[in-house]
Order: structure tokens, then sequence, then C-alpha cells
């Protein structure tokens, strides 16, 4: 009876692994949500780290989180290292392109719970009154992540954060 258990197991384990290496190489998550405000106005949200706290979903995981801002105040060059909790985590995020009023595009890598190097990228398209902000990361997925998504994806990781943090965002422009 043991030996069977041990082989379903095995089997189980085998087939997850088999699964996995078929998954993709790389993934994306994109959310876009309509602000009521000019791109001028949303705008510097994203393009300075430091009016991330009024939007960003992940600035409250840890009250005691660690943060340096590095680089110039803001646009191409800036740079945001934390470290906090197990929730939290530790990383940092580059600005690598600034185009006024349209794009940010953004360098992340995390360091813990679990490295990674990722892109990021913020689109605002001008819409009469509003703005359309699209949110957009994307990267390479390692294997042991891919073994990680057999039971849940990215998207589902990391989606609800980006509905959050656009909903936040809506509301700072707003006001």
């Amino acid at each position: 009876m043991f030996k069977k258990i041990v082989l379903v197991v095995v089997l189980i384990v085998a087939v997850i692994l088999i699964i996995a290496a078929f998954k993709p190489s790389s993934f994306t998550v994109q959310r876009t949500a309509t602000i009521q405000a000019p791109p001028e106005k949303v705008f510097p949200l994203i393009n300075d780290y430091h009016n991330w706290p009024a939007w960003s979903p992940w600035e409250k995981l840890d009250p005691n989180m660690k943060r340096t801002l590095t680089g110039p105040p803001s646009g191409t060059g800036a740079v945001y290292e934390w470290e906090g909790n197990s929730k939290a985590g530790q990383g940092r995020m580059e600005i690598t392109e600034s185009v006024p009023s349209s794009k940010v595009g953004i360098k992340l890598d995390f360091i813990k719970p679990m490295e990674g190097h990722d892109n990021v990228q913020f689109n605002l398209q001008p819409n009469g009154n509003s703005t359309t902000v699209t949110w957009t990361m994307s990267g390479p997925v390692s294997y042991p992540a891919k073994v990680m998504t057999v039971f849940v994806s990215m998207d589902k990781m990391i989606g609800g954060d980006f509905e959050t943090g656009l909903a936040n965002m809506k509301a700072a422009a707003e006001k």
C-alpha cells in the first residue's frame, strides 16, 4: 500500500513538472482605467516616486518598510528601493523612460522573496477631459515560477493589485 501511495505522489509530481516545462517563458499583465483628469495631472503621480504612497497598492503592506529614493527627484534615472516584511519583500525600481504626460517606463528588480527582473510601463492616452492609463508589467518566467503558474497565473497574482492601484490613482488624480 505504501509503495502505491509513493508511486501516485511521484506520478503527480512528474505530471506537474512536465506541465510546467511547457508553460510560456515570459508573462504580461495589463490593466487599464479611465481617469477623469488630464494627463498632465496624472503623469506626476507615476513619474515621481514621492507621489507613489498616494496610490501604490504595495505601499501599505508594511508600515515599517524602509524606502530609499535616489537620483533625480522624478523622471529618467529616479530610483526607488525598498526593504520590508515578507509581504513587501525587497527590490528596486528605476525610471528608464519618461515622456511627459504620455509614458513612464520602469526597470523593476525584485530581490526578495523571489528574484525577478521585469519591465513596467505606464501609457497615458488623452481622451477628451479624461486620461486612459494602461499599466503593463512583463518579464521572463523561470522554471520554478513556471511550476508555480501551474496552480496560479501571474495575472491572478498581481492583476488585482494593478486594479487597486489604478483605482487609488484615479481617486488621487480626481481630487
